[in-house]
């Protein structure tokens, strides 16, 4: 028996026309750009697809003619600032055409912006719910951070513009503070970025050194660029991680989950890097104010033992002094006492003092006998007498 057939023109004219009137018109298709390859002045060809739980589940050619692609590129990257790149989640607005030699293609008329914009908002917004639930926000804030951070874990790209502003800022401060960095290199932007931030991380961990702090570096970029920092697996990982994490992402608009989550975040690498020199500036005033209230304390310490020197010495010179002059009162009334002794002093007053033959004062009577030789001394001269006759009893004498 014959079999009834056709040819696979015929199976491709067929599914050629009831594709395109199945889809005569376009329509917006949300998918995720697997694959992407463009030249300048040539057209762009893509590769869509959709993932489930189970991995790929859809896939499909798309293609944008360089009439449309040369205004739809610059516009998706002046409102997103990144251009069309593998991993995005975009709306494109299709033409379903179907060839018969190429299949399927989807014909990309338009791509929405916004709705990528809007994509990383959700789902950012989503990340840090579900980590606020978990109770991840505060946790790196419980970390003891040291009050002198010296081994520092850097994570970046190494050819990263910001990782050399801030390598030049921490290294050549104008105060000669020195600090031992070692970079764990990773990927700053794109779908796979988390993973590989994730990965250092585990590195950092696996490398055995006792780290003081793990630095997080990226300069400034466009928000989709920099929308893998709002992912939750790796901030989930960073609000767990047991060394403080400080984070240095974009510029000053930007405010990614990973910076709320972090022990603390700057703005830029070149700001993080003089927050660190800070630390060291802020302890170095901190020693010179102690050695300046020591230098006050020794000085008035010092003042204080001069002063009770001073006080000292006045105290023992007008002791001596008091001394002396007591002792010098005391030479005058000795002195006094020896002068108003002197026996010329007495006979000044008109006594008279009697001496033997031998010049020996003579007190009495006793023992004298008529022709004794004896001395009268007065004050103004001497006599030289005879004892004619000796009497006991002066009251009787004649």
């Amino acid at each position: 028996m014959e079999k009834d057939f056709i040819d696979l023109f015929e199976l491709q004219s067929r599914l050629k026309k009831g594709v395109e009137c199945l889809f005569p018109t376009r329509l917006w298709v949300k998918a995720e750009i697997s694959a992407i390859k463009a030249r300048q002045g040539a057209h762009c060809y893509m590769e869509l697809s959709q993932s489930g739980s189970s991995g790929l589940v859809a896939k499909a050619n798309a293609i944008i003619w360089n009439s449309r692609y040369r205004f739809i590129a610059p516009y998706f990257e002046s409102v997103t600032g990144t251009p069309l790149q593998e991993g995005m989640t975009i709306l494109v607005e299709v033409q379903v055409s179907f060839s018969e030699l190429y299949g399927m293609s989807l014909i990309v008329n338009d791509i929405d912006p916004e709705y990528s914009l809007g994509q990383k908002e959700l789902e950012r917004r989503l990340a840090i719910e579900r980590l606020q639930k978990e109770g991840l926000m505060g946790l790196q804030k419980l970390l003891e951070f040291k009050r002198l951070p010296y081994y520092l874990a850097v994570i970046s790209a190494e050819d990263a513009a910001g990782y050399r502003d801030f390598c030049r800022h921490l290294h050549e401060n104008p105060y000669g503070f020195r600090f031992d960095t070692e970079l764990f290199p990773a990927l700053m932007q794109g779908t796979g970025c988390p993973d590989s931030v994730i990965s250092a991380l585990d590195s950092i961990m696996e490398s055995g050194k006792d780290y003081d702090a793990v630095l997080l570096l990226r300069g400034g970029g466009a928000k989709l660029d920099l929308a893998c920092f709002d992912d939750y697996a790796l901030a989930s990982v960073i609000a767990q991680y047991p060394l403080p994490v400080l984070t240095a992402i974009g510029h000053d608009q930007d405010f990614h989950v990973c910076d709320m989550v972090a022990y603390e975040y700057l703005k830029t690498p070149t700001a993080l890097a003089d927050y660190m020199v800070d630390i060291y500036e802020r302890e170095d005033q901190r020693l010179a104010s102690f050695e300046t209230r020591i230098k006050l304390a020794a000085a008035n310490r010092l003042y204080r033992e001069e002063s009770m020197l001073e006080s000292f010495a006045a105290r023992v010179k007008n002791g001596f002094a008091m001394k002396i002059t007591a002792m010098e009162s005391a030479l005058n009334v000795l002195q006094a006492r020896i002068e108003a002794s002197d026996p010329r002093r007495i006979l000044e007053r008109g006594y008279a003092l009697a001496t033997d033959a031998d010049g020996i004062v003579i007190k009495g009577v006793e023992g004298r006998k008529a022709g004794d030789r004896v001395s009268v001394i007065f004050a103004d001269g001497a006599l030289d007498c005879t004892v004619d006759t000796v009497t006991t009893d002066v009251g009787n004498r004649q």
